[in-house]
């Protein structure tokens, strides 16, 4: 997957823009707008990023995680080569080592939940200033979807590209918006 993002002033072309691309075949669950303009953002029918994920909780988690697994390894490891494991038993260090891997991924997880997300600070200046950023996680063959819609959108401004990891949470989240309209027609209301 790649994220491509989209700097503009109005939230109304973004709206515009959010509802071209759900045409042209990009779910939802993929575009996202990121803004300081709360009331703003109320009033339109756009995708807002969750305030979660303004932290950087799921990246400094996973930061935390591979240095627990790197604790949890360094644990049995020396555990097995001291010869203790044959003494007492491996129970006690292998409940170490998971206590040990759980709590690094928290408390990094923690941390990062007090900081912004990594991806969103070089944006800081522009949300200062009132603009609104956009981004598509996309495949990269879609690329001439998003092409074809931000052509007709001179006054939003392309602000950089990056990979993602994100395919499986997108999917997930596909099938998730398709549950979901499943479930809201068999109950008589109407999907949005």
């Amino acid at each position: 997957m790649k994220r491509f993002y989209y700097t503009g002033d109005s939230l109304d072309e973004f709206e515009q823009i959010e509802r071209d691309l759900e045409s042209c075949g990009i779910p939802r669950s993929q575009i996202y707008l990121l803004s300081n303009d709360d009331v703003g953002l109320d009033n339109h029918d756009v995708n807002r990023v969750a305030s979660f994920f303004k932290t950087d909780v799921i990246h400094s988690g996973e930061i935390g995680a591979l240095l627990g697994l790197a604790i949890a390894a360094a644990i049995l490891l020396v555990t097995h080569f001291s010869g203790v494991a044959a003494q007492v038993g491996w129970v006690p260090f292998v409940f170490l080592a998971i206590v040990s891997f759980g709590f690094t991924t928290w408390e990094a997880g923690f941390i990062g939940i007090q900081r912004p997300n990594t991806h969103f600070i070089r944006f800081d200046e522009a949300l200062a200033q009132g603009r609104h950023v956009m981004f598509v996680e996309t495949r990269i063959p879609d690329k001439k979807k998003l092409k074809k819609v931000f052509k007709h959108y001179p006054n939003i401004k392309r602000a950089g590209t990056e990979r993602t990891h994100t395919g499986l949470l997108m999917l997930i989240l596909r099938s998730w918006e398709k549950l979901r309209s499943c479930a809201l027609v068999f109950q008589g209301r109407p999907s949005k």
